[in-house]
């Protein structure tokens, strides 16, 4: 892979938007999934829902959401796009101490939805670490990753591990 390769240049290395014009509609997906991980005491009291702030994972959530649909504002070259399907989800995981946030994105466009689906999981797993860091100053986010894709001219991806 060359500079040349990295889509998000012009020919003398300036950053640019894409020029999607020429590209067809077709149907988009991605998923993404990250996790935020408790000190014991910490994931107890999360999990018993005993943070003053109120209900994390709903409020996580909904914070996933508007994440991704703010994308193209808070990435400077990600185009705005209709989203179609948008669904974020937060799980315990008891035996890692940690809540898994898992976001799926759907759109019918000229680009993808990847940075939609991941922007929705950091946003839900920062506001996770925000209601709860009072109680744990040792919060770790961690392993915010493209898990799925398809649609497109690159094809689809499944992450194998």
């Amino acid at each position: 892979m060359t500079k040349k390769d990295l889509t998000h240049f012009d020919d003398a290395g300036r950053p640019r938007m894409v020029d999607v014009s020429g590209k067809g509609d077709t149907a988009r997906r991605a998923v993404a999934n990250g996790r935020v991980v408790f000190s014991p005491d910490a994931y107890q009291i999360v999990r018993s829902g005993g943070v003053k702030k109120g209900d994390i994972r709903s409020a996580a959530e909904l914070a996933g959401v508007m994440g991704a649909k703010r994308t193209s504002d808070l990435i400077p070259l990600c185009h705005p796009l209709p989203i179609t399907g948008l669904s974020v989800t937060v799980e315990p995981d008891d035996e890692a101490r940690a809540f898994i946030v898992t976001a799926e994105v759907k759109t019918t466009g000229k680009t993808g939805v990847e940075m939609e689906a991941l922007t929705a999981v950091a946003t839900a797993c920062l506001t996770i670490y925000d209601m709860a860091k009072a109680i744990d100053k040792s919060i770790v986010i961690e392993d915010v990753k493209l898990m799925e894709k398809s649609g497109g001219k690159s094809g689809d991806f499944v992450r194998d591990d």
